[in-house]
């Protein structure tokens, strides 16, 4: 009676689970250990029974891995060679992968244009859109030249009635806008919430895997830029890809943040306009202001984005201050890299006029400079734009600043080197031992902010000494 009275307590004891990642728990939690996020974790009723699964057939015999087919998973191009690249060379039959990115950046637009092209008599592709109507995505599709007699579309938010579809069309690409707007009339929850994306992820993927149909999904995000919904989604896909850009500027960027087929380190650079959007194989000049005469305030350097060098140039103004408390306003730059290099050109540069300014300083072109790499670029800008000097044209300059002032070496400084060669950069400032050299640059390694300033023509020197 006891043994039958504790099995009975022990069925009804609620179980906890969390919203974000379906982490399952017996006690209830402030923080889940899983994604940890806070307050996530809920009540889901009765704990569940403890079940053992017997061993059964099954279907495949283990082979030795070196006796395994690995022609199945070969890559078929997408027509899109930005997006191949970040895919690794294309899509490989049954995958999955989510394309996020915040709204009006142009994920639909990408990828109605990816359906297009990879549309051909042998590969059918099925478009289901759950958030326009099939005119609104048809007029897209007229705008952007993107019809194909082989591109199926249809307007759906039943999951059952897209996994009919399927059947119908039998493609070999599908693609979902969006994958949180879709709904199970069998689970309960409104579109999105953790329950009804994870059933139709998780059928979706089902459908992939069995049919050998590559699927893109399309993700939202969070205004904190996180994709929305339950973290589990990452980690049923095989890739997941994030797609970022200002959406007041042309360059848009692809960037891999998982991939089951290939390297997580290549981005892709595409241009939005007024056609559609289109692959950038060479994106620098977005970033650089072509003129006559040097002018006071920037520098060029060149940031690695994955693993493709682009030369971006870093711009700096400083005005005399109306306020006690001068502005300091950035823009594609971290404000506290900045404050760093304006620490350092005051204290190690002995550049005091800084602090009483106003400084406005920013990219161009609309790109993001994370990176440490960029840190000399700024510095040189700011002493540019305080001295009222142009630095020399046709010159580079790439290397950490540490708060000691010296300059420390990045990583992949030839393939820098070399792209600033093939775009007619004629001098550099570096770290120390930068490797190979390209032929016909001059190439000047710098230890510390006192020897990059001397870059700087001599009556700099006299102004700051004045300031």
């Amino acid at each position: 009676m006891a043994a039958r009275t504790s099995r009975s307590s022990a069925k009804d004891r609620p179980s906890y689970r969390c919203t974000e990642c379906g982490y399952t728990t017996a006690k209830w939690l402030g923080r889940c250990p899983e994604c940890q996020a806070w307050g996530t974790v809920e009540e889901m009723g009765g704990a569940p029974a403890v079940r053992t699964t017997a061993a059964g057939r099954v279907s495949t015999a283990a082979l030795p891995i070196a006796q395994v087919d690995g022609r199945t998973a070969t890559a078929r191009s997408t027509g899109v060679d930005e997006l191949d690249r970040v895919l690794g060379g294309g899509l490989v039959p049954g995958a999955v992968v989510l394309l996020a990115g915040e709204p009006g950046v142009g994920k639909s637009t990408l990828l109605l244009d990816v359906a297009a092209k990879a549309a051909s008599d042998a590969h059918r592709t099925l478009y289901v859109t759950a958030e326009e109507s099939a005119s609104q995505v048809r007029l897209r599709a007229d705008r952007i030249n993107a019809l194909s007699d082989h591109l199926y579309l249809a307007a759906e938010t039943d999951l059952s009635a897209v996994l009919g579809h399927l059947d119908a069309v039998k493609p070999s690409l599908l693609v979902l806008d969006s994958v949180q707007t879709v709904a199970s009339p069998e689970i309960d929850g409104a579109p999105g919430g953790m329950a009804q994306v994870r059933e139709v992820a998780g059928a979706l993927i089902r459908a992939s895997k069995e049919r050998g149909m590559a699927t893109l999904l399309v993700g939202h995000v969070t205004k904190d830029g996180a994709i929305a919904g339950p973290r589990l989604l990452e980690h049923l896909v095989d890739v997941v890809l994030s797609f970022e850009g200002d959406r007041h500027a042309r360059l848009r960027l692809v960037r891999g943040v998982k991939n089951r087929y290939g390297a997580t380190d290549e981005v892709g650079c595409f241009e939005l306009h007024d056609e559609g959007i289109t692959g950038l194989a060479d994106p620098s000049g977005l970033f650089l202001t072509r003129r006559a005469e040097a002018v006071p305030g920037t520098c060029l350097t060149v940031t690695l984005e994955g693993k493709r060098p682009l030369v971006a140039e870093v711009q700096a103004l400083t005005v005399d201050s109306q306020i006690p408390s001068p502005r300091r306003t950035t823009s594609g730059l971290e404000t506290s890299r900045v404050s760093m290099m304006l620490a350092v050109l005051e204290q190690r540069g002995r550049i005091t006029a800084l602090g009483k300014r106003d400084i406005y300083s920013a990219t161009v072109g609309g790109v993001k400079l994370t990176e440490p790499a960029a840190d000399l670029a700024i510095a040189l800008a700011l002493a540019s734009a305080a001295s009222d000097v142009p630095l020399p044209k046709n010159l580079v300059a790439i290397g950490e600043v540490g708060l000691a002032g010296e300059v420390r070496r990045v990583t992949g400084v030839q393939r820098r080197l070399a792209e600033a060669h093939r775009l007619g950069f004629t001098h550099a400032l570096v770290p120390a031992d930068p490797g190979r050299v390209p032929a016909g640059m001059k190439v000047t390694e710098v230890a510390d902010m006192g020897d990059a300033l001397r870059v700087l023509p001599r009556r700099a020197a006299g102004r700051k000494e004045a300031g």
